[in-house]
C-alpha cells in the first residue's frame, strides 16, 4: 500500500467518508450566521471608514519652500568647501 498514489487513495477514502455523513445535521448552524454577519459588519465598517479617510487626502504635492530660495543661509553653513 505505500506505493499507492494520493490521488488513488482520495479517491478510494472520499466515498467511505460521504456515506458517514448525515447531510441533515451538517450545517453552519447560527452560530456561522453570526460570524458571517459579524465579519461582513467589520468589512462595511472599514470600506466606510476608508472611503472617510481617502476624502480628506489631498493629492496636489505643495512647493517644497527650501528649494524656492537657493541662498538660504543653512544651505551656506552646510557647505563650506564651495
Amino acid at each position: 500500500m505505500p506505493d499507492m498514489s494520493a490521488h488513488l487513495a482520495l479517491t478510494q477514502l472520499v466515498p467511505f467518508a460521504a456515506e458517514e455523513l448525515d447531510k441533515n445535521k451538517v450545517t453552519p448552524g447560527v452560530l456561522g450566521f453570526v460570524v458571517f454577519a459579524a465579519l461582513a459588519l467589520a468589512v462595511w465598517m472599514l470600506m466606510k471608514s476608508m472611503n472617510r479617510h481617502m476624502g480628506k487626502v489631498s493629492f496636489e504635492e505643495a512647493p517644497d519652500p527650501a528649494a524656492t530660495t537657493p541662498d538660504t543661509p543653512a544651505k551656506q553653513a552646510g557647505a563650506p568647501g564651495k
